[in-house]
C-alpha cells in the first residue's frame, strides 16, 4: 500500500542548497562584550583639573586601603568646582554594574570603570564610595517595596516544586550569617512550571534592590523582600535567560568588586592622573 503522504527528497528545502551570491551563512555570534578603555579627560580647567586629581589621587590610596581587607571611603563630590566635578566625571566614566535603590531618597548607583569605585546620585547626594559593594545596596536590600507573604496559605493548581524551593530557602535565609558561603538553588536545572514562579514571587515578595551587571550578556539581580534571599538571572548577549537561580547571601558575588579588581582599580587611577599631568 501507498502512502498517501509523500516524505520530499533528500537534499531539498531551506538552507539545504547554497547562497546564489555565493556566501556562506553562519549563526549569529555573540556580541557587546565590554572591556576596559582608559578615558582621559581633555583639561580646560587649571584649577579644577588640579582639584579632580588631588580627589583622583585620595580615592586610588582608598582601593588600596580596601583591597588589603580595610574599610571603605566615601568622597563628597558635592564640594567641588563645576570644573573639577567635570574633570572627575570624565575620568571615572561608566562601568558594568549599575543599581537602582529604592527609599528616600531614591538612589541610582554606576559603577565606574574602575571597579570598586562607585557613584551614587540622588536629590540631594553627589558622592563616591570605595569598596566591595556600596553600603546603601547592603542596608536597604530586603526592606519589602512588595511585602514578602510568606508560604502562601494554599497551593495552587499547577505547582510542582516550588513549596519545596521556598521551604529550603526560607530555611537558609533563617539560619545565614553574613561572610558565610552562598547558598544556590539553580532553577534552570531544576522542574518547574510558570505556576511555580508566579507562587514564589508572590512568597518572596521584592525588596528595594535592584542590580544589572552588563558583561559578556546581562546579568539582572533583584533582592526579595524575604532577608538574604536574591534572585540572580543570567541573559547571553541575545537577552535569552540561560540561568535563573535563587541565592542566598548577603550579596550575589557577581555584583561585588573583589580585592583583586580593586587593587588594580588603584593602579589604573594612577594611570590616568600621570597621563593627565
Amino acid at each position: 500500500m501507498v502512502s498517501p503522504f509523500t516524505l520530499p527528497p533528500a537534499g531539498f528545502g531551506p538552507g539545504s542548497q547554497p547562497d546564489p551570491e555565493g556566501g556562506l551563512q553562519y549563526l549569529a555570534l555573540p556580541s557587546g562584550m565590554r572591556t576596559y578603555a582608559p578615558h582621559i579627560p581633555d583639561p580646560v580647567d587649571p584649577a579644577g583639573t588640579a582639584e579632580a586629581l588631588a580627589l583622583l589621587a585620595e580615592m586610588a590610596a582608598a582601593c588600596e586601603i580596601a583591597a588589603q581587607g580595610g574599610p571603605g571611603a566615601v568622597f563628597d563630590l558635592g564640594r567641588l568646582s563645576p570644573g573639577a566635578r567635570k574633570v572627575l566625571a570624565d575620568a571615572l566614566g561608566q562601568g558594568e554594574v549599575s543599581m537602582k535603590l529604592r527609599g528616600r531618597p531614591a538612589i541610582a548607583v554606576q559603577e565606574s570603570v574602575f571597579a570598586g569605585v562607585w557613584m551614587l546620585l540622588a536629590e540631594g547626594l553627589d558622592r563616591v564610595e570605595i569598596g566591595a559593594v556600596p553600603a546603601p545596596a547592603l542596608s536597604r536590600a530586603h526592606v519589602p517595596h512588595r511585602p514578602a507573604l510568606g508560604k502562601p496559605p494554599r497551593p495552587v493548581p499547577g505547582l510542582a516544586n516550588a513549596p519545596a524551593v521556598l521551604t529550603e530557602l526560607l530555611d537558609r535565609s533563617q539560619d545565614y550569617r553574613p561572610g558565610e558561603m552562598a547558598h544556590v538553588v539553580n532553577l534552570t536545572l531544576l522542574p518547574h512550571t510558570p505556576e511555580d514562579l508566579d507562587w514564589l514571587d508572590q512568597a518572596l515578595g521584592e525588596g528595594a534592590v535592584t542590580i544589572l551587571s552588563r558583561g559578556y550578556g546581562n546579568c539582572r539581580i533583584t533582592a526579595t523582600a524575604q532577608a538574604a534571599v536574591w534572585r540572580v538571572q543570567f541573559f547571553n548577549s541575545m537577552d535569552t535567560l540561560i540561568l535563573d537561580t535563587f541565592e542566598v547571601s548577603e550579596m550575589p558575588e557577581v555584583a561585588l568588586a573583589a580585592a583583586e579588581d580593586l587593587a588594580d582599580s588603584a593602579f589604573r587611577i594612577r594611570d590616568v592622573i600621570e597621563a593627565i599631568r
